[in-house]
């Protein structure tokens, strides 16, 4: 299993950046941990970062054949990105945005995402522990997906021993 988490504007300033909203923690901090997570759950884990929409793209589209999951917080790109809605829906991986601040309490116009209707949810206002939350939800998406296809094969193993 591989988890690339991929992480949008301003998050490099995590730590330096309105910490009344985001906290002290940076983001090396935060992949830390999760890298921590990971390595316990025989999970191999990839990060990016970047401030240009079309690098997130490109970085979700090199995830299919690659990921088995993902964790995004497209940050401002959430609430405008039709290009990064549109990767995640197309590349058809399990995909848990996140965000540390809760956008629901936040200015109007944070409180619409773009973006979580094509994921598999979202996990907001947790702060840092909301990635180890997403990274909870991958792990499990991925554990019922393998399971789904072992017992697909197993049946189609059955029938095609029927039909000799």
């Amino acid at each position: 299993m591989k988890i690339v988490v991929i992480q949008g504007p301003n998050l490099n300033m995590l730590g330096v950046r309105e910490q009344n909203i985001y906290g002290p923690m940076k983001l090396d901090d935060i992949h830390a941990q999760m890298q921590a997570f990971a390595g316990q759950n025989n999970v191999e884990i990839e990060f990016f970062q970047s401030n240009l929409e079309g690098e997130i793209v490109d970085r979700l589209q090199e995830c299919l054949g690659d990921a088995t999951g993902i964790i995004i917080n497209p940050a401002a790109y959430t609430h405008t990105s039709i290009a990064i809605r549109d990767a995640i829906s197309a590349i058809q991986i399990p995909t848990v945005e996140v965000h540390l601040s809760n956008i629901h309490q936040r200015e109007e116009f944070r409180h619409t995402s773009l973006t979580a209707p094509v994921c598999a949810g979202q996990i907001v206002g947790f702060g840092p522990f909301g990635y180890h939350l997403a990274m909870l939800s991958v792990i499990q998406i991925m554990n019922e997906v393998q399971a789904l296809q072992e017992q697909q094969q197993g049946q189609e193993a059955k029938v095609a021993l029927q039909n000799n």
